[in-house]
């Protein structure tokens, strides 16, 4: 045997498993590791309260590893994506695994605001949920290809099934037995858990041609993805990116400061945990809604449904602010938000090149991310300059906004413009 010949690759699935049981059992897989991996993201949210008072910092301050822990997601995804193309799943899981239980423990253990931004954003974020995020988005949509809407958003809904799971664990958790100590255990449940499934993910997805594409125009043609809404492909992606960022600004308002916003109203830390959950709960019904959505009408559309109804429930946030009412309004805006951010990916899959749909997804839902961590800090920044969360309300709607306009110019770009040249 040569000794400089390089290892030989792991062998790719069949492309006949594509649509079968078998894509269907790792599409269950891969739920369980979005719902371990991504636990962080809204666990910060819970404890943002405990963490303001322990550390005496501002509101801004203590939302800042939120902002960390949401950037380094974003980048981390297209490391970890490049690196699963290249070495399959489970060695990159291997390492978001250790990151996501070192992350939490060193959280955990941290002696102030700055260590337990950097343990959410370079371990929980750049590596941990990171692994579990863009890489598992792209190798389900290379599992599927019939019924491909609805597997990407059943892989979406473990990001927000760990929003609905993890929130009064941990709340419980901070009332009983501290923060920290919370924080330590979720690492080594989450961190475990991580490992463990991993090892179900060693086969590399199938190669095989794509199915025909179909949107909101119809079955689209190679020169229409050549020139997506009849743009060049770098101008429709900025213009992607551009609205991701806006619409998650929006969205992040109420996922990341209901907590604080219920204890201001008196009603304490626990309510504002129990309505995040109903809020990411709603969320993971949105989310297959919207993928079988998708798969019928495409991914503009659904988009463009999805950012209508955001923006309506964020201005319900603005005149009702009871206790009985948050409760409807969060139910209300995880139903409607739900589906917004798996339907880049498809807008992606339909508009574009399909071979570069993967480095395309892996932007686009970085500025989604980016606009989640943006959105944390300056609803928290508004707080501290205006005394009160309505300001950052309507900061988040004028946000939603953005979004809306720049999603209706490409929609209409889609019915209006003749089939381009292939």
């Amino acid at each position: 045997m040569n000794p400089a010949a390089p290892p030989a690759p792991v062998r790719r699935a069949d492309p006949s498993v594509i649509d079968t049981r078998i894509a269907a059992w790792r599409l269950l897989v891969t739920l369980g590791l979005v719902t371990l991996g991504n636990s962080a993201m809204y666990v910060v949210s819970v404890v943002l309260p405990a963490v303001q008072a322990e550390f005496g910092v501002g509101r801004a301050d203590a939302s800042l590893p939120y902002t960390l822990m949401m950037v380094c997601l974003g980048i981390g995804g297209i490391f970890t994506g490049r690196l699963a193309d290249r070495h399959g799943l489970m060695p990159v899981l291997w390492v978001g695994s250790v990151a996501v239980a070192g992350g939490f423990v060193w959280a955990g253990l941290s002696g102030s605001i700055w260590s337990f931004g950097l343990a959410h954003g370079l371990l929980l974020g750049l590596l941990g949920s990171s692994s579990t995020f863009a890489p598992l988005l792209a190798d389900t949509a290379l599992w599927w290809n019939r019924r491909r809407g609805i597997a990407v958003a059943i892989c979406a809904s473990g990001n927000y099934i760990a929003g609905a799971l993890w929130p009064p664990i941990v709340q419980h958790g901070i009332d009983t037995i501290g923060w920290r100590q919370t924080y330590i255990l979720m690492g080594v449940v989450c961190g475990l858990g991580m490992f463990l499934l991993s090892f179900l993910m060693r086969q590399r997805p199938p190669l095989a041609p794509a199915a025909p594409v179909s949107g909101a125009a119809g079955v689209l043609s190679a020169g229409q993805r050549q020139r997506p809404f009849g743009l060049s492909p770098a101008r429709a992606q900025q213009l992607l990116c551009v609205a991701g960022v806006g619409c998650c600004v929006a969205m992040s308002m109420p996922q990341v400061h209901i907590v604080a916003y219920c204890t201001d109203l008196g009603f304490g830390a626990a309510r504002g945990a129990e309505m995040l959950s109903l809020m990411l709960a709603c969320g993971i019904v949105s989310r297959l809604v919207s993928g079988l959505i998708c798969d019928r009408i495409g991914g503009i559309r659904t988009l463009l449904l999805g950012s209508a109804l955001q923006g309506v429930a964020l201005l319900l946030f603005l005149p009702f602010d009871g206790l009985v009412p948050l409760y409807l309004i969060s139910a209300l805006f995880g139903l409607f938000q739900g589906g917004i951010v798996p339907a880049y990916a498809i807008i992606v899959r339909e508009h574009f090149d399909p071979q570069e749909a993967g480095a395309r997804v892996g932007a686009v839902i970085m500025a989604t991310l980016v606009g989640m961590a943006l959105g944390g800090w300056l609803s928290g920044w508004v707080f501290d300059l205006t005394g009160s969360y309505r300001a950052a309300f309507i900061n988040g709607i004028g946000w939603n906004l953005l979004n809306l306009t720049i999603v209706i110019w490409l929609f209409r770009r889609v019915r209006r413009a003749p089939p381009a040249a292939s």
